[in-house]
């Protein structure tokens, strides 16, 4: 089993979520965090003034799944939350030892 985090654009996030939908998944957590990459934050300006925004608001998803499905979903992320535009965000994919469902005490495979 494996466990897929993405941060992504808050805009992309509809875009993502209908990906993943089709792709068959159904169980998934969201968290919006705010973070920055090697673009340091982004310059803006407002009346004349110039500042910067250090933390960019983003959206992160946790996904756990099987092995054999983590290149199909990861392609279903990386396809529909590019933009080709610098802070497009990142994928991780971590090994998950063990799933217990709390209901029913289901362990592995069932307990996704």
């Amino acid at each position: 089993m494996k466990l897929i985090q993405a941060i992504i654009r808050v805009e992309k996030w509809q875009d993502v979520r209908a990906s993943l939908e089709k792709s068959g998944i159904a169980g998934l957590n969201i968290t919006e965090v705010e973070g920055r990459g090697r673009q340091k934050g982004l310059k803006q300006q407002w009346r004349g003034e110039v500042y910067t925004v250090d933390l960019i608001p983003k959206i992160k998803l946790e996904i756990v799944l099987d092995d054999e499905d983590v290149e199909r979903i990861a392609g279903a992320i990386l396809k529909s939350a590019r933009t080709g535009n610098i802070g497009d965000g990142k994928i991780f994919v971590m090994p998950v030892e063990e799933v217990i469902r709390v209901r029913t005490g289901e362990r592995g495979k069932e307990a996704i």
